[in-house]
């Protein structure tokens, strides 16, 4: 007499994606304010999440405490300090891509517009360039045939959505090796290498991906990008706009044709272009 095989386990694959549970973490104001700061892509003491929520010590720790438990965030001790940051660049990305569908915040104070349009000028999406200055330096590297546009399929049971990616050419190779970046080394990061955001505040895409975070580094590095006065925003300095004229085509004159503004659209004289600042 046999005996009937036991059926198998059920494999312990997903069924799905638990959108709920991400969105409930993002949805709450204070927890969302935590996540808009730590984009910038630096480490955050508690204190200092809790003074840009606007929220008490005690407050912000439970929250914090909730984005942990829901992988969004990691903490670092240095201490008996903890130092918060996003948990990796894929969360950076579904907090850029909800800002696509999210309405936009009134500005309601003359600070509020000013970091605003330091934003729109140039900031870091996480560990990448963003803003204008980013969609400007994407718009360049292709207009030099420095990197070339491939759409790739993605087909599932769901249906199919289109990819953009970029792949490095021969002159882009030679260009990036004299910028100081090794592509192969690039390559080898534990992401994808080079993609597209679509910039919430330009509605157009900017370079992300590995290739895209070791240009953004690289440019700190130089001096040639410097961190702004207000959250996010950083401002291409003046060795920075003739270095990446001179390098990768980026004429930032032409970018913003509102001369003689500072990165918040505001008259000062040590400030031209695409928040390019002139001195030190």
């Amino acid at each position: 007499m046999s005996v009937p095989a036991r059926p198998a386990p059920y494999e312990t694959v997903p069924y799905d994606t638990d959108i709920a549970q991400a969105a409930a973490l993002m949805a709450d104001p204070t927890r969302a304010a935590m996540l808009r700061a730590l984009m910038a892509g630096r480490p955050l003491a508690a204190g200092e999440l809790a003074r840009l929520a606007g929220v008490s010590a005690a407050t912000a720790s439970f929250h914090l405490a909730r984005l942990l438990e829901g992988n969004f965030i990691a903490v670092a001790r240095q201490g008996r300090h903890r130092y918060y940051r996003l948990a990796g660049h894929e969360v950076a990305a579904a907090l850029e891509a909800i800002g696509l569908i999210s309405p936009d915040l009134p500005v309601r104070t003359l600070r509020q517009s000013r970091e605003a349009a330091a934003l729109a000028e140039a900031r870091t999406c996480y560990d990448h360039l963003a803003g204008r200055a980013g969609v400007g330096l994407l718009d360049a590297m292709l207009g030099q045939a420095l990197l070339a546009e491939e759409k790739f399929s993605d087909q599932t049971d769901r249906g199919g959505s289109a990819t953009t990616r970029f792949e490095v050419t021969g002159a882009g190779a030679r260009t990036l090796a004299s910028f100081g970046i090794n592509v192969t080394e690039v390559r080898r990061a534990r992401r994808h290498f080079a993609g597209e955001c679509i910039d919430w505040t330009q509605r157009r895409g900017h370079l992300n991906g590995a290739l895209g975070a070791a240009i953004t580094a690289r440019l700190f590095e130089l001096g040639w990008l410097a961190r702004g006065a207000r959250r996010r925003s950083v401002c291409v300095t003046a060795a920075g706009a003739e270095g990446l004229a001179a390098t990768f085509g980026l004429d930032l004159a032409q970018e913003r044709p509102a001369l003689g503004q500072d990165g918040a659209g505001l008259p000062d004289e040590r400030h031209v272009g695409l928040g390019v600042r002139v001195g030190s």
